[in-house]
């Protein structure tokens, strides 16, 4: 069905990697994802790696490690500290680093982390973003929003057994990726009329001192 492609291609995005300045890796509870950026810097795709992620807002604590439990057995307490430990474990040094840990959902993963840039004086010109693939178009609109001067490419990992092949044959599939459609809306409307429309009520995220 029509839709259902354009589904797709929406929140499914995907760019081949090229030399960046930055890896960022929004939070998560599973090694996939900063196992394949550790890949990448292993590569020299970029000079630094950017994991960012506190405690869940839904759980109010760490859920605990979701894939490869038994080759990541660390105490964690955030998805920055997990990150990091599988970033470090697979090659990346730990100067290479750049760390963001008190934010608990996708927008502030961003946000925070423009905030830990700007406090290190850093300025990013291009960045490669890996991220689950079904969290993409998400990831690559707050991203953005928060780094408008930076070329992104969407660098995605498979998650949760849900890819762009698949997704729309299971009603879990079905639900994470409409969650996501639904959630690039509802949670970027703000941010979207205060950059079109220059409207003063958006509120930006609240960055703790």
């Amino acid at each position: 069905m029509e839709f259902i492609r354009d589904i797709t291609e929406f929140i499914f995005l995907r760019d081949e990697p090229q030399r960046s300045d930055v890896i960022f890796l929004p939070g998560g509870s599973v090694p996939e994802q900063p196992e394949y950026a550790a890949n990448l810097y292993r590569e020299g795709f970029a000079e630094w790696v950017f994991p960012s992620g506190g405690l869940s807002v839904k759980l109010e604590k760490w859920p605990g490690v979701r894939s490869k439990a038994d080759v990541y057995t660390g105490d964690y307490h955030t998805d920055c500290e997990f990150y990091t430990d599988v970033l470090i474990k697979n090659g990346v040094p730990p100067e290479a680093i750049l760390k963001e840990d008190t934010s608990g959902y996708t927008k502030a993963n961003a946000f925070f982390s423009r905030k830990v840039a700007d406090e290190l004086g850093l300025h990013f010109r291009t960045a490669i973003i890996v991220c689950k693939s079904f969290h993409a178009r998400r990831c690559q609109m707050f991203y953005q929003l928060a780094f408008p001067q930076t070329q992104l490419r969407i660098c995605p990992v498979d998650s949760f057994g849900v890819s762009r092949e698949n997704w729309f044959t299971s009603a879990y599939g079905i639900g994470r990726v409409l969650g996501e459609l639904s959630r690039c809306g509802n949670q970027c409307e703000d941010e979207i009329k205060g950059l079109l429309l220059g409207d003063c009520s958006a509120e930006a995220p609240v960055i703790p001192d």
